[in-house]
């Protein structure tokens, strides 16, 4: 387990700084206790430092997690986030999306959110941004990026895609053996 180096930090912020925008800063400097970022066998981990200092006994060999993981990267460099980083980005989300009970579901085996299955979207919400998407009782389900802004989302027809899939909290069971 290691810090990250400048290029993957910039990977990392860029990806989250699209989910919570200036709420970043809460993420890395908190008030309750220090965190930081680590990496381990391509995935980062969101951990506070006193269970780094732990983690630290431990080989990395025998270390399976440590932490929230919060993504991985890919064999091209690329980060991705992981339905584990929800609970953070549901805290400190700057747009959000609410969904009808009956876009629950599709939503949850892994399909867009359509025009007719939106409850409720932020206000001002641009194309291509990264929102979180709720049901109807604010209970997140899972994250995805904008197809239209919402002025234009007002203009579209039912079976529209408002909202790209990026993941789900049914990737718990769906991807439970390479997910961790």
């Amino acid at each position: 387990m290691r810090p990250l180096t400048e290029d993957e930090s910039k990977a990392v912020f860029e990806k989250l700084a699209n989910y919570v925008g200036k709420n970043l800063v809460h993420l890395v400097d908190r008030q309750d206790e220090a965190h930081c970022f680590r990496l381990h066998r391509d995935r980062v981990y969101y951990v506070s430092e006193a269970s780094m200092r732990l983690g630290i006994s431990v080989s990395r060999s025998n270390l399976i997690s440590l932490g929230t993981c919060l993504g991985k990267f890919s064999k091209s460099g690329k980060f991705k986030l992981h339905i584990t980083s929800l609970d953070y980005l549901a805290q400190y989300a700057k747009y959000k999306v609410w969904v009808k009970p009956n876009g629950e579901m599709p939503f949850l085996y892994g399909n867009h959110v359509l025009k007719a299955h939106l409850g409720r979207i932020t206000e001002d919400t641009p194309e291509h941004q990264g929102v979180v998407v709720y049901n109807m009782n604010d209970i997140p389900l899972g994250f995805g990026v904008t197809a239209r802004s919402t002025m234009d989302t007002r203009k579209l027809d039912p079976t529209a895609i408002v909202v790209f899939h990026q993941a789900d909290v049914g990737e718990y069971l769906r991807d439970e053996d390479t997910l961790f």
